[in-house]
């Protein structure tokens, strides 16, 4: 079996430059199979809000929702680094606060790491979490708790500001940072003139390692595809067309048959 992937590993992959491979992941199952197929890190993202919950924004997940998919990604992950997204409002009122919940996270849900969104606002933040030994992965440019901010969920073009934001969250300890709805020749230049690993959504090829949301890159998401997404499987119509086979073969009496009977 391979050798767990820890913040180390993360930092030797952009130095030999072997791209990094994540995921999100909300449930034993997925991470399971994402572990399997020898993802590299698996971010339990608050994403969850829209991908499982059916809502408009991350913005109503909870810190007792994440620490309970966490648990579950967690259980399921023998080599891939899992990292712990923190709601919104569970790290940007105060400093003991944001301390305090980033601390229950770790203890109670067995995550490697956290992840705050934001960039020089939440530098301190980052360099106290640090300080005390959690590892956090930063996230600037497109950052979901901000979607009302920015009046939508629109692709940042900032380059002064994005590369500032990338810098604070490095000198303040930040492992590596998400780099979501950049242009590529931005996340370029971040990558090129940071120590630590970029990874990318919807911030194009430069980047040191792309992630995507698992229920979109497999095509089970239903409705608008971002167009930075790929989708590796149809999972959707497959799944789809399973369950009106059941549905026929119920109705007609075809099953259970008696090789399903006892």
């Amino acid at each position: 079996m391979a050798s767990p992937v820890t913040v180390r590993t993360l930092m030797e992959m952009k130095k030999q430059g072997r791209k990094i491979a994540a995921l999100t992941a909300y449930d034993f199952p997925f991470a399971q199979m994402a572990d399997e197929a020898g993802i590299h890190v698996l971010l339990v993202g608050d994403s969850l809000g829209m991908v499982v919950q059916g809502e408009a924004t991350t913005l109503g997940v909870t810190m007792d929702q994440m620490i309970y998919h966490t648990r579950m990604v967690a259980r399921a992950a023998k080599t891939a680094m899992v990292v712990g997204d923190m709601p919104f409002m569970s790290y940007q009122v105060s400093m003991p606060e944001a301390l305090s919940n980033a601390g229950r996270f770790l203890k109670e849900s067995n995550a490697a790491a956290v992840k705050l969104e934001g960039g020089a606002a939440v530098a301190d933040k980052i360099h106290a979490m640090t300080e005390v030994g959690i590892p956090v992965l930063a996230h600037i440019g497109l950052t979901p708790q901000s979607v009302h901010q920015f009046g939508g969920f629109r692709v940042q073009r900032d380059h002064d500001r994005l590369m500032e934001d990338a810098r604070q969250v490095e000198s303040a300890g930040a492992f590596a940072v998400v780099l979501e709805g950049i242009p590529a020749d931005i996340s370029g230049d971040i990558t090129r003139n940071l120590t630590i690993p970029t990874i990318g959504i919807g911030a194009g090829l430069p980047c040191d390692g792309q992630i995507l949301v698992c229920h979109d890159m497999l095509g089970i998401s239903s409705g608008h595809v971002p167009k930075f997404v790929k989708q590796y499987a149809q999972l959707r119509e497959d799944a789809t067309a399973g369950l009106r086979n059941y549905l026929d073969e119920v109705q007609n009496g075809t099953f259970p048959d008696k090789s399903h009977s006892y």
